[in-house]
């Protein structure tokens, strides 16, 4: 019995909820985000909770049916809250700009490194540290992600881009062997 399934996810007041076939659709303002389900799991709207059931036994259903719950629980919480990450930049000559849609990176390579801004996203830049912020979860993830694979932190000297709760475990370079 799935443990995540079973809960209602709660929907927050200013936050719409409809069923459009097997697509939950939620809105909130001019911004609007849907689910499509393809019938994998039962849906049940009351009032400002939506829950979620099991429209088999098998295995893979019970995997359906707490896997739609959490996405759609993302869905209500990036539209209520939204979803923000954080990276810093260390290293001597590296910094970051953003000049329109484009996030310009001065990496230590001979050239600088731009990464166009998704839509949906917002990346603000204040010293040395670079805040990704969005309503969809993974779309915010994969933006972070993105920008510290161009030069991920190294661990003799700590340079790169690291997720500022990062915890980087440093290495002792060739004078300890001696």
């Amino acid at each position: 019995m799935s443990r995540i399934g079973k809960r209602p996810v709660t929907v927050p007041n200013g936050i719409e909820i409809s069923l459009d076939g097997t697509t939950l659709v939620a809105k909130k303002g001019n911004l609007e985000k849907r689910l499509e389900t393809h019938g994998r799991v039962g849906i049940n709207i009351d009032g400002s909770e939506v829950s979620f059931t099991r429209v088999g036994d098998e295995k893979q259903d019970a995997a359906f049916w707490g896997t739609y719950r959490a996405l759609f629980n993302n869905i209500v919480v990036g539209l209520d809250k939204g979803y923000t990450k954080s990276l810093e930049i260390n290293g001597v000559g590296y910094r970051a700009a953003v000049e329109g849609k484009t996030l310009v990176l001065q990496l230590g390579f001979s050239h600088p490194v731009n990464f166009e801004i998704p839509e949906g996203l917002e990346i603000k830049v204040d010293k040395n540290i670079i805040t990704i912020s969005g309503a969809d979860k993974q779309a915010v993830g994969q933006a972070a992600a993105e920008i510290r694979a161009f030069r991920p932190p190294e661990p003799y000297k700590g340079k790169g881009v690291k997720y500022t709760d990062e915890v980087i475990i440093r290495k002792a370079g060739k004078a300890a062997g001696k």
